[in-house]
């Protein structure tokens, strides 16, 4: 078995003139490589700017380390690579690609752990500044017309026919969570969630409790 080292350089364009040198024989390396063709598709399309704007960030700005931006960056190009739990971040914080596709460079800074994604991924209802826990809350209704609206913008010319379709399926729960139920189909203590798609495009996703037919909510 040959183990020497292939030693290569790859060009990633990110504005800013970055060199970025990919070899096999560092210390400190990742497994992500994919995260650099997501961060080149973002830096085109702008996906995460518009998506920004659908959230209120109530922290004080201040003792804020990690911009809104920053974390919804984490957590996507998280959710795309696999990483679902909010725990897999303590450790992929670290990872030298994400910080790269993130904008903050292979400086070595690690970036938001679970407990200041947890502003973001529970915001839902902190309402206003008042809220003692300042977190960062997002409009629900801005989120969905987001999704409409992306898939809107493929397209040049209105097509002339859409297929849309709706999918229900399983969302496992491995606690006592508010409105888990046992799905005889699936066979397990579960949630529901509702999913709209035409084509490859996501239209709408709505979490339900699974005590419900799969079809409910698609009017």
């Amino acid at each position: 078995m040959n183990t020497d080292c292939i030693h290569f350089e790859l060009a990633i364009q990110d504005g800013r003139k970055r060199h970025v040198e990919v070899v096999r024989d560092m210390h400190e390396g990742s497994s992500d490589g994919g995260l650099l063709l997501l961060a080149e598709i973002e830096r085109r399309r702008g996906f995460l700017d518009t998506f920004a704007r659908c959230f209120s960030d109530h922290r004080n700005g201040n003792y804020v380390t990690h911009p809104l931006r920053d974390l919804l960056a984490q957590r996507v190009y998280g959710l795309c690579q696999g990483y679902e739990d909010l725990n897999d971040h303590d450790l992929w914080r670290n990872d030298p690609l994400l910080g790269i596709a993130c904008g903050r460079g292979a400086s070595g800074e690690p970036l938001a752990g679970k407990s200041t994604l947890n502003r973001l991924e529970l915001g839902r209802g902190a309402s206003s500044e008042t809220d003692r826990y300042k977190r960062i809350e997002w409009d629900e209704g801005k989120l969905r017309k987001f999704f409409v609206d992306a898939y809107l913008d493929s397209y040049t010319a209105a097509p002339d026919e859409i297929v849309l379709d709706f999918d229900a399926t399983d969302d496992p729960v491995h606690g006592e969570q508010e409105g888990r139920f046992f799905h005889g189909f699936y066979d397990e203590y579960c949630f529901l969630p509702l999913y709209a798609f035409c084509g490859h495009h996501l239209l709408a996703a709505i979490l339900r409790p699974a005590d419900q037919d799969g079809a409910a909510g698609v009017v």
